[in-house]
């Protein structure tokens, strides 16, 4: 049996695979880390790809953060389902695969995305109830003020409270308040932009009439 740390370096691996870069090659034979927002998520792909290209991307992000979570502990020796151990080994996974999302070994630890589509796959394997609640006030954030940035941010702010509730003061709740502080970190630009007026709307028109 494998030592459970060999899984940090799957989910590592597994956080690294460059979902938006390859479907900026694929569909238009461009690097989304030189246009756009330069950044390789599911939002600049939306704007430089379209929709179709974006969800696919959302759903190979969230992929990849949700399954080392939902499958290593079970083919590696982290002790018996539900342990204190096991809740660790799962978690230490997810927060795995966010720092290959964010520094992908692929691209050579270069233009990684900010985490949130990941981070949604990690928790909805660990707490699926509250992701699913702190969706829905991201989507209701999202389509009221068009700013996936915002709604980025508020869904990071609501997540932990709404572990708290469902679990108590877990892990989990602990690494949600760990993977919040991060994203607004990864945002740091996008609230300078908002706070100025100047962030990007996915309601904003190009040039040409359509929306990005």
């Amino acid at each position: 049996m494998l030592h459970p740390a060999f899984g940090l370096l799957v989910a590592y691996v597994a956080g690294s695979f460059p979902s938006a870069y390859l479907a900026g090659r694929l569909v238009k034979g461009v690097d989304l880390r030189t246009i756009g927002s330069g950044n390789l998520g599911a939002t600049n792909v939306y704007r430089e790809l379209g929709f179709g290209a974006a969800l696919a991307v959302y759903v190979i992000d969230a992929a990849k953060g949700a399954l080392p979570v939902a499958l290593l502990p079970r083919v590696l020796d982290v002790g018996p389902a539900g342990s204190p151990g096991a809740v660790w080994w799962a978690l230490a996974y997810g927060m795995a695969t966010l720092a290959g999302h964010a520094k992908p070994i692929f691209l050579m630890w270069k233009g990684g995305g900010k985490g949130v589509s990941t981070a949604s796959g990690v928790f909805a394997a660990l707490a699926p109830v509250p992701l699913s609640l702190a969706l829905t006030i991201f989507a209701i954030t999202l389509f009221s003020s068009g700013y996936v940035s915002l709604a980025s941010l508020v869904g990071a702010v609501v997540l932990p409270p709404l572990v708290y509730w469902h679990d108590g003061a877990s892990p989990v709740f602990w690494v949600s308040l760990a993977v919040g502080v991060f994203i607004w970190w990864s945002h740091r630009a996008n609230i300078r932009r908002l706070l100025a007026g100047t962030e990007s709307s996915i309601r904003k028109k190009r040039p040409g009439g359509t929306t990005p």
